[in-house]
């Protein structure tokens, strides 16, 4: 197991896994946020930010969550995959809000920067700044 996890850690490593994960590191470091629950309540607020650099694949992902899509036009099944994500969040119990597991909002800035900074970010599929990355964690706050 741990030779097949650090081979795992190796590639997403070097790929960039994207804002999600980015962003989901400073929460761990800054909070002791576990990692599966942080990148949880930042999913479906980023699958929105990112949902017009994504071509099909969100209508892909709506379907597979049970959606049915075929007569939605590709704005309606990005934002359908997005509430659909919402929708299991909420049916799986994670919590809604980062300030519901401690996140300050005064620690916001900090926490953006730690982001920006984070290997992972640089594989999103849309480029973020610091602006974009403070505006995601206010929505998601």
């Amino acid at each position: 197991m741990a030779l097949g996890q650090y081979v795992a850690g190796m590639g997403f490593s070097n790929v960039g896994l994207g804002l999600v994960h980015g962003m989901a590191h400073p929460l761990g470091a800054f909070y002791n946020t576990p990692h599966g629950v942080a990148n949880a309540i930042l999913l479906p607020h980023i699958m929105h930010y990112n949902a017009e650099y994504t071509g099909e694949k969100f209508r892909d992902i709506a379907r597979a969550m049970g959606v049915k899509v075929e007569a939605l036009s590709l704005a309606d099944a990005r934002n359908a995959a997005v509430d659909a994500v919402f929708a299991l969040n909420r049916d799986v119990g994670i919590p809604l809000h980062l300030r519901d597991v401690g996140v300050r909002k005064e620690d916001i800035p900090a926490l953006a920067q730690a982001a920006l900074d984070d290997v992972c970010t640089g594989g999103n599929p849309r480029e973020a700044s610091i602006a974009d990355i403070t505006a995601l964690y206010l929505t998601a706050w």
